[in-house]
């Protein structure tokens, strides 16, 4: 028994060290071509003039959809921030997915709505919509309200997309704030790109503890409560050193649900958003990326490093548990359901690095990580452990995370420095010390709760609860006189 022990934990300690090297190996290889492109973006973004894009003709026009659920407490100033943004020809859909609360109402009203005669081509299947609304103020002409059955967050998309009239979908999550350039840096790739740009997407960034205004950011700062600093780490460290190296590559798999920009007549070819799964993000890039490489067509999906968006990020652990549980259930579905893309060659980087490198490192890391845990405790008990590699081996992984996060902290001091008060870089600094202690751990108990969930079928989206900006915004005038429905 002793002996099978010994054997058992030698394969143990192997195949956890290369695992460990294999998966650190590669991020050092994203975080290089993560450099490359974004030294690359920013040089030639340096000599770019937006105006030029706002005035042309040739600019794609664009039909922005935001799907809205119980979202009374950011509704009006979330709207302000889309109808305000810096592009010629673009309208702003808001699409009420069956709202229990006041969301319709607070529109309705702030906005001076009318239902008007829409004929809706239903190209994408979608729950019934029940009236298309506009506004009587000529200020709010881009505006368009869609009444609808509920049906989710992906139902609601599609039926956005039927009520579309623009070349363009930007779909954004209606809680965000966008920068008022935002439109025009998504819309570049479309202009500028040799071959068919399918897709594009900005940095999300994290809006709590930040000042908002008439549906503006006009400060920012770092969150007070540590979870969401935790997670303004993890969003520099995905969006500039991952997203960005797997845009070079043209590799990308995901465009984040929060705000992407894509070409709405292939998404209206390949069925629309498909509502059978919670991770409705990642799984229309894969199918638009699988259909283009079925119609032997060139493409590209592009990610850019500007901080476009700034969303509300959860600060209740139990929350934050919902959102990371669905979305390791997104991904799982995702995987699952073009499974047939697993090193197929047909399918290109799509099937023979992108599709691989997912499976073996978002989804089955923190699966592998957790079975590690679990029998270096087993191992520990029964006085099994060789210590001296197994605290080599931990410092090894835990320096690396802190190296890992430090540089993501200095390419965001590098490109766009968002985080500006005195103190920010130390708070962010000791975010990384902590992160792997704290943080990360529950990460991974999420995300195996989140497997868990998955094959004994509890598919539920999870309650997001969000608190809005009511401690930064002004007490909202209504612009004429209210009215009911």
């Amino acid at each position: 028994m002793r002996e099978f022990l010994a054997t058992f934990e030698t394969f143990f300690n192997n195949g956890i060290f290369y695992y460990a090297m294999f998966v650190m190996g590669s991020y050092v290889v994203l975080t290089l071509l993560s450099a490359i492109e974004m030294n690359g973006y920013m040089k030639k973004n340096s000599y770019v003039n937006y105006r030029e894009i706002l005035v042309s003709p040739l600019a794609p026009s664009v039909s922005i959809l935001a799907p809205a659920y119980n979202e009374e407490a950011t509704i009006i100033e979330n709207i302000r921030s889309l109808l305000s943004l810096h592009y010629g020809n673009y309208e702003v859909i808001i699409i009420n997915d069956g709202s229990k609360d006041n969301t319709f109402q607070r529109m309705f009203d702030y906005y001076q709505l009318e239902k008007v005669d829409f004929a809706v081509n239903y190209q994408i299947q979608c729950n019934e919509i029940r009236g298309v609304y506009k506004s009587k103020l000529p200020s709010f002409s881009k505006l368009t309200v869609v009444d609808k059955v509920n049906g989710g967050k992906s139902d609601a998309l599609n039926a956005g997309i039927n009520v579309a009239g623009k070349d363009l979908i930007l779909c954004i999550d209606v809680d965000c704030i966008v920068q008022e350039d935002a439109l025009l840096k998504l819309a570049k790739p479309y202009l500028e790109e040799k071959y068919q740009v399918i897709a594009t997407g900005g940095v999300v960034r994290i809006a709590n503890s930040c000042k908002v205004e008439d549906g503006k950011l006009v400060e920012v700062n770092m969150p007070k409560n540590l979870w969401p600093r935790f997670q303004v780490l993890e969003y520099i460290r995905a969006f500039l050193m991952g997203r960005m190296a797997w845009s070079r590559l043209n590799g990308l798999l995901i465009i984040s649900g929060a705000m992407g920009l894509f070409d709405k007549n292939i998404v209206i070819k390949v069925g629309g958003y498909d509502d059978s799964t919670v991770g409705e993000d990642m799984e229309l890039v894969v199918r638009m990326r699988r259909y283009m490489y079925e119609q032997d067509r060139r493409f590209k999906v592009v990610y850019i490093p500007d901080p476009l968006c700034w969303t509300e990020a959860p600060g209740d652990l139990q929350i934050l548990g919902r959102q990371r549980n669905r979305w390791t259930r997104g991904t799982i579905e995702t995987l699952w359901m073009h499974k047939d893309l697993f090193f197929n060659p047909r399918y290109g980087i799509l099937g023979m690095l992108s599709y691989p490198y997912w499976f073996f490192f978002e989804w089955l890391a923190p699966i592998i990580e957790f079975l590690g845990i679990s029998i270096f405790i087993l191992l520990a008990l029964m006085g099994n452990i060789n210590w001296e590699f197994s605290l080599i081996l931990i410092s090894m992984v835990y320096f690396f995370s802190l190296a890992l996060s430090t540089i993501a902290i200095l390419f965001e001091e590098m490109s766009y420095q968002q985080y500006t008060k005195g103190g920010d870089l130390v708070k962010l600094l000791l975010a990384a010390f902590l992160e792997p202690i704290l943080y990360h751990p529950l990460t991974v108990y999420w995300s195996i709760k989140g497997n868990i969930h998955k094959f004994i079928g509890k598919n539920n989206w999870g309650a997001m609860t969000r608190k809005g900006f009511k401690e930064e915004k002004k007490t909202e005038e209504v612009p004429q006189q209210t009215t009911t429905i």
